[in-house]
């Protein structure tokens, strides 16, 4: 009657010292570095394998710190196994070295948690040795002096007697060229007022519809003449500015003036509808009065012009 009581409470004991016996479970902890024999800059790894009871949560540590001697690669690799009643972790870093002699891995403890209880497993005494690429003896080896920035002067003196050559025949090409064909005169003012007046012309804009575009680049092409031969009259002026300037002029003709530039700021500004056949004797009549003032002031060519 006692012995089961009894056995009852021994199975509750131990039921309760389980999981803190499995927490106090010791832990193995295996670093392997490979290489463990470098050179600076050659990449090697460093593996941190942990193995712990069953429901222990494990906690690797990081990544060294990127501004010592021995930097990371690439971020570091985990991977779990579990088996039974033990649990496998491990963390793979890929490291290089910038710096010879032995050299320190530093990282951090690794932390282990189970039953409400939390270990530190320190890592400690891991290393790399960088080797050194340099002869074992370079007491002996003296560099070479820096050599002079010229030595001598081995130039092949031909070679600038042709560049010199070739040199002279090609200005005395682009000279004979400029002689043979001469550039042609420049136009006068009445003259390119006449190639304008033609161009504006073929572009059919009172076919086309554009009435009051063909009267606004006429009058553009007799503002721009009257330009060329009154400098006052400029074509930032308006129109009775422009009138103004002009008023001594004798050979332009003022009162025919002044009636085409003031329907060309209505059509131009005021948007007013402007008929085929208007439009065309608008054109025609800067084109004269052009022609006007060009035989007023060449009277001796007066006649060729007309």
């Amino acid at each position: 009657m006692t012995s089961r009581p009894l056995a009852a409470c021994l199975a509750v004991a131990m039921a309760s010292v389980a999981p803190a016996a499995r927490a106090q479970a010791p832990a193995r902890l295996d670093v392997v570095v490979r290489p463990e024999t470098v050179t600076v800059g050659q990449p090697f790894t460093v593996t941190l394998r942990v193995r712990a009871a069953a429901g222990a949560a494990i906690v690797l540590p990081a990544a060294p710190d990127t501004t010592g001697w021995v930097q990371p690669l690439d971020p570091r690799g985990i991977a779990s196994h579990v088996t039974g009643d033990s649990v496998d972790r491990t963390a793979t870093y890929r490291l290089a070295a910038w710096n010879v002699g032995a050299l320190g891995v530093d990282l951090a403890d690794v932390v282990m948690r189970a039953g409400g209880q939390e270990r530190r497993l320190p890592v400690r005494g891991v290393s790399v040795f960088v080797k050194s690429v340099l002869p074992a003896d370079s007491s002996r080896r003296v560099p070479k002096p820096a050599r002079p920035l010229f030595v001598g002067w081995t130039f092949p003196w031909w070679i600038l007697a042709v560049a010199a050559l070739v040199a002279l025949v090609a200005w005395l090409t682009r000279r004979r060229r400029r002689t043979a064909t001469p550039r042609p005169p420049a136009l006068t003012p009445f003259e390119r007022a006449e190639r304008e007046f033609t161009r504006v012309a073929a572009l059919g804009l009172v076919e086309a519809g554009e009435r009051g575009r063909y009267v606004s680049l006429s009058v553009e092409v007799l503002r721009d003449y009257l330009r060329a031969r009154f400098p006052l009259a400029s074509l930032s002026l308006t129109t009775g500015e422009v009138l103004d300037e002009l008023r001594d002029a004798p050979t332009v003709p003022h009162a025919r003036l002044a009636a085409l530039l003031d329907e060309a700021d209505l059509v131009k500004f005021a948007r007013r509808p402007l008929a085929a056949d208007r439009a065309l004797q608008l054109g025609q009549e800067a084109r004269a009065i052009v022609m006007h003032e060009h035989v007023a002031s060449t009277p001796a060519s007066g006649a060729e012009a007309a």
